[in-house]
């Protein structure tokens, strides 16, 4: 995955600082993030989501609204409308780019922007929405001890999440006329809510509002005991796992052809995360996979370490292996699993005379099937030495490296 730093012009002009979360490989579909409020397009929840989403060829444009984070602009003359116009200035600048967005997601108050926003834009096809208000004057309650001083000044200095704010009263009257109910009866795209329901920001009743006034089709997930900044990292991952999976269904996004010479594509690893040993792997079209490292050893144990997806390679070919075999030779074999253990002993333990160590995969195989004889259970476990990776990992390989520009 690649990230581009770029601008482009805001609602007003002003340049909007943005990160462009490009796929290592064939770009498939562009989505557009939305942050919460006060918040920008750091947060650690839209980092996690958009890597996510750039490793399964979805291009992710996330940016500063007016006046927060490293974009231009005051932010006490923007409003809930100004968030949605900077929207819209996000997917003419994709658009312009050859890259028009098919996909909108949204993180509490950019959640009820991007509904907003999709009535206004050509060509999306889903929307996904995280702890967003139904209705976006909800977030006045961080400082409704204010909002009489800002009816009477105009403008209050706030300090929210440990930063300080200048709430205009443009912001107050624009959120108060922003209920979500029409356009989400006219919505024409396929909506994703997901919302945690200990989420003590924003009420998962919101959620419920939103999802009874779309149309299908539109779904519901529930975040569990996720908190609303979805801080934690499986929190993170599991909600882009979600999205990605959802969205495939709607959005445009074919899948790109196995290069030239390898038929079996491409296995592709990219880093999910710079401070820990999180993996993305993908291939062709086959299911999304996770590697990681335990927690003992640093990782955050989200998926298997990669000796744990070499030993599955070797235990899937050989299942695959013996079934092949008793087919071809009408044996009645009912079922076959395979146990792998990897572990590194000490050569001269392997009989091979040296005190160096070498890697020893203990596999045992189950054969099911009553009507198996004793000879052609000795048969098969005969035919499982006979596996390709197998016979990969017991003679020498080698690995061919090239560092790309």
């Amino acid at each position: 995955m690649a990230v581009q730093r770029i601008t482009f012009p805001g609602h007003d002009g002003s340049q909007l600082s943005a990160r462009l979360d490009m796929p290592a490989g064939p770009h498939r579909a562009t989505a557009l993030f939305a942050h919460c409020f006060t918040c920008g397009k750091d947060i650690a929840a839209a980092r996690r989501i958009a890597a996510r989403l750039a490793a399964m060829g979805i291009a992710v444009l996330r940016f500063d609204f007016t006046g927060l984070g490293h974009s231009e602009g005051e932010f006490e003359n923007t409003s809930f409308s100004s968030n949605v116009d900077d929207l819209v200035a996000a997917a003419a600048w994709a658009t312009a780019q050859g890259m028009p967005p098919s996909l909108l997601i949204g993180h509490s108050l950019g959640g009820a922007a991007v509904i907003k926003a999709a009535s206004l834009l050509e060509g999306i096809k889903a929307i996904a929405t995280i702890g967003a208000p139904f209705d976006p004057a909800h977030v006045t309650h961080h400082f409704e001890h204010e909002l009489e001083n800002i009816a009477r000044d105009g403008t209050a200095r706030l300090t929210l999440g440990g930063r300080p704010f200048t709430i205009g009263k443009s912001f107050i009257d624009d959120t108060g006329n922003g209920v979500l109910s029409d356009v989400l009866a006219h919505l024409k795209t396929a909506l994703l809510v997901l919302h945690a329901p200990l989420d003590e920001t924003v009420s998962v009743d919101s959620a419920a509002q939103i999802f009874m006034a779309a149309k299908h089709p539109k779904s519901f997930v529930s975040l569990d005991d996720a908190d609303h900044l979805i801080s934690r990292a499986e929190d993170a991952e599991y909600a882009a796992d979600i999205i990605a999976t959802w969205a495939a269904r709607y959005i445009d996004a074919p899948l790109p052809a196995p290069p030239i010479a390898t038929p079996e594509g491409i296995v592709r690893v990219s880093e999910a995360d710079a401070n820990g040993f999180l993996q993305d792997i993908t291939s062709g079209n086959h299911v999304h996979m996770l590697a990681d490292e335990p927690l003992a050893y640093g990782g955050t144990n989200l998926g298997m370490s990669p000796y744990g997806f070499l030993a599955a390679s070797l235990g899937a070919c050989t299942s695959m292996t013996i079934r092949m075999y008793a087919r071809r030779k009408n044996i009645p074999l009912e079922h076959v699993s395979v146990d792998v253990c990897h572990e590194k002993v000490h050569a001269q333990d392997a009989a091979l005379g040296t005190g160096e160590k070498i890697d020893t995969f203990n596999r045992r195989i189950t054969l099911t099937g009553p009507q198996l004889s004793d000879d052609e259970r000795a048969r098969l476990l005969e035919i499982a030495d006979k596996c390709p990776v197998h016979r990969t990992l017991e003679r020498t390989s080698k690995v061919k490296t090239e560092l790309m520009p």
